[in-house]
């Protein structure tokens, strides 16, 4: 198995010794540190539901009601409100978002749209305007979450390969300097515990720090499945200048669980497997855990030229790796009988991967006679390597392993490492260069036009090492997009876009030699467009603000496995199309009410047909027809979460809130054969201030111990939703 030296590990740990020193010094000068404060902060607002602007929609300070874009923005306050520990827990929150299979709890999947990327490594996200999940990384951490972006459309002329549903932006806390410490910790149900520390404040007049760490160690509902997670992110800002900065952070993120492939819903003919208990785990508790390390360091200069001119570059390095062993079960209909016997196969993953990228960009306003410009120039390149190692068994006779869903058998032994196949052996490079434009044109103070173009060369080079064969190729794509905008009234604007996206079809997408044809080429990279128009509403005192928005998205030149390639090898699948609507408000309401609301219709679908691997009497020819749905995603979806706070008469305040999310009826694979049923959630969520400093919370989920499937990979891969859960917490600032 391929290996690497780790001589940085020590680096967080050397960190968080340092920190208690930064900690203890005090201010110099406070008088000056105050005026720093303001022009170093990039904190906006974060106890609002709704937020002003658009985030990184534009990679400027455009105010979100003047773009051409729908974008919902979860603030540190909403997390907060929910308790949110992962980024996922934010996905109910917004329209047209949905749960996808999670590679058995391993990483973030979603879709935005009816758009998730390639079921074996999830769609692109963006960690502060950088790419984040190339590769295979654990679900993301919300202690080092600022907000949470949601994109929605393509965002490639700004950003890249991408889904044309939309994409995701995880911002992060920054250094400030205004001293402040908060730790919290959590104890709840399944014997659930997470602690966290964060502190920030000035080490110098000029050099501000931040460390936050978080760790915790989770019971889980699913037997055998408990959870161990550790983060430790450490961050400095130096004022270079009273119009330049540097940042430097460093994230590390351990995760370890074992790998959980959920429960199988059918047997061999397709019919249901009634009365399985949502906690029954099917793999073997003596496999041991999954193990995921990844370090990420990002370095990032901004200048102000001038009132008008400013300039920002960036350095992004990570180094992520995944390993363990695990016995899984089949995915396939043919290895689950009647009675509930399920057969298995013995897995071993080793994959390492590496990501180093760089981006500049410029941006000024200027006029040219009555039209007023908000100009975006910038660079980006990148280079990305990818090694993936996997050995698979399966036992003669194959029942040998089998285990069976109401009466688990357990206590099997991993076979040694020589009797072993070689199912993946690949080596991947992408390297990309690229340079965007953007220009926002103030027409007149009601019209606002946009329009952007991105050039990218992308080259990819893969080596599957089992067939000793080496494929290359190069790419030259332009990614446009264009919108334009009426403010109706300061209240109400109206707008249309169009875009294009582009994503590589690389090895990456996993499998035994994903990415390549039985002739061991490349494809050429997916391609959308979409169309979209809205109308985006805020109130006079900017609260509360919602949108509504419609969309045409079509992506072509979808791979899949090649059903005829004993490999594993892929075909061009053709076209996917997803039309809907979508309804997004979230704000202050009153005084003392807060929410947050969503509303989403979703006709997501095959736009030709599509050839799959045929599955006895249920798919004999093995065709999808054009028009059926994409798997996991509904075709209606809501939610709602209201937060009540009151200040009681000694001063404290009492908050009290609930919410509920409604998920409709989801082709569970790509054959759209059967559905996973439809289901609503509730939560109750309440919090008593002390005082400024302290804070004791309450929140329960699935209020109503409701059983439901949050996603599934296919009918033998289901994951059961969380029972009732019960969360109680302590938060303190000192």
């Amino acid at each position: 198995m391929p290996t690497k030296p780790r001589l940085h590990y020590l680096l967080p740990v050397l960190m968080s010794a340092a920190y208690p020193s930064y900690a203890a010094e005090p201010a110099e000068n406070p008088g000056v540190l105050e005026e720093v404060t303001v022009k170093a902060s990039s904190t906006s607002k974060t106890n609002n539901y709704y937020q002003r602007d658009a985030g990184a929609s534009t990679r400027t300070d455009t105010p979100l009601q003047e773009t051409s874009q729908a974008v919902k923005i979860i603030s540190r306050q909403a997390l907060d409100d929910i308790q949110a520990t992962r980024v996922a827990d934010t996905y109910d929150l917004v329209s047209g978002v949905s749960r996808q299979n999670n590679f058995g709890g391993l990483w973030d999947n979603f879709a935005i749209r009816g758009f998730a990327g390639h079921e074996n490594t999830g769609p692109a996200m963006l960690r502060n305007g950088f790419s984040g999940n190339r590769g295979y990384n654990p679900p993301r951490d919300t202690a080092n979450t600022e907000r949470v972006e949601f994109l929605k459309g393509p965002a490639a002329a700004l950003y890249g390969n991408s889904e044309p549903g939309g994409t995701l932006n995880v911002v992060t806390k920054k250094p400030q300097f205004k001293a402040s410490n908060v730790a919290e910790i959590y104890a709840g149900s399944y014997d659930s515990y997470r602690s966290s520390i964060d502190s920030t404040g000035p080490i110098t007049e000029n050099l501000a720090y931040r460390m936050i760490v978080a760790a915790e160690d989770n019971g889980g509902f699913r037997d055998y499945v408990d959870s161990k997670r550790l983060l430790i992110a450490p961050s400095f800002t130096w004022l270079l200048g009273p119009t330049t900065s540097l940042t430097y952070e460093l994230e590390y993120l351990k995760h370890q669980l074992p790998m959980d492939r959920g429960i199988p819903l059918r047997d061999i003919n397709g019919n249901r497997l009634h009365n399985i208990k949502r906690e029954r785990f099917l793999g073997e508790p003596n496999a041991g855990d999954f193990k995921m390390e990844a370090y990420t360091h990002q370095l990032t200069l901004d200048h102000e030229f001038s009132d008008q001119w400013r300039g920002r570059a960036g350095i992004v390095y990570k180094d992520n790796s995944t390993d363990g062993g695990s016995l899984e079960t089949i995915p396939a209909l043919n290895r689950i009988s009647t009675n509930g016997d399920v057969q298995r196969q013995w897995r071993i993953r080793d994959y390492q991967s590496t990501d180093l990228s760089v981006q500049a960009d410029l941006n000024g306003k200027f006029n040219t006679g009555s039209i007023g410009h908000d100009f975006l120039v910038g660079m980006e390149a990148y280079r990305f390597h990818n090694d993936q190692y996997m050995l698979s068994r399966r036992q003669t006779p194959e029942s040998a392993w089998n285990t069976n869903v109401y009466a688990p058998v357990y206590g099997f032994t991993q076979p040694a490492l020589n009797q072993f196949g070689i199912a993946t052996n690949f080596y991947e490079k992408q390297t990309d260069v690229a340079l965007f434009v953007q220009d926002q044109l103030s027409l007149t103070e009601k019209w606002k036009l946009m329009g952007g173009l991105r050039f990218e060369s992308y080259r990819q080079n893969l080596n599957d090492k089992r067939t000793d064969s080496i494929s290359k190729q190069d790419h030259f794509v332009t990614s446009p997009r264009a919108g334009l905008t009426y403010i109706v009234n300061p209240e109400i604007s109206l707008y249309t876009s169009w875009s294009r996206s582009f994503r590589p079809n690389a090895g990456v997408a996993g499998g035994s030699s994903f990415g390549v044809d039985a002739a061991g080429n490349g494809f050429d990279p997916e391609r959308g467009r979409a169309f979209e128009v809205g109308m985006k509403y805020q109130s006079a005192d900017q609260r509360l603000g919602g949108s509504i928005a419609a969309f045409d998205i079509t992506k072509q030149n979808v791979l899949t496995t090649d059903p005829g390639d004993q490999l594993g090898r892929s075909i061009a699948a053709g076209e996917v199309r997803s039309r809907g609507l979508e309804i997004d408000l979230s704000g202050q309401i009153t005084d003392h009410l807060r929410a947050i609301a969503s509303y989403a219709y979703i006709d997501a679908y095959l736009g030709k047909d599509l050839k799959v691997t045929p599955i006895t009497t249920l798919l004999p020819d093995g065709i999808v027809q054009a028009g059926s749905r994409l798997s996991n995603i509904p075709k209606h979806s809501a939610n709602a979460l209201l937060m009540h706070e009151q200040t009681l008469a000694n001063g404290s305040k009492l908050g009290l809130g609930g919410g509920l999310t409604y998920v409709g009826k989801r082709a569970d694979s790509t054959e759209d054969i059967f559905e996973l049923p439809s289901y609503v959630t509730v939560r109750l969520t309440t919090y008593w201030q002390i005082d400024p400093k302290l804070r004791l919370s309450f929140d329960v989920t699935n209020l109503f111990d409701r059983e439901y499937y949050a996603s599934s990979y296919n009918s033998t891969w289901v994951l059961p939703g969380a029972p009732r859960m019960m969360t109680l917490g302590l938060q303190a600032k000192f």
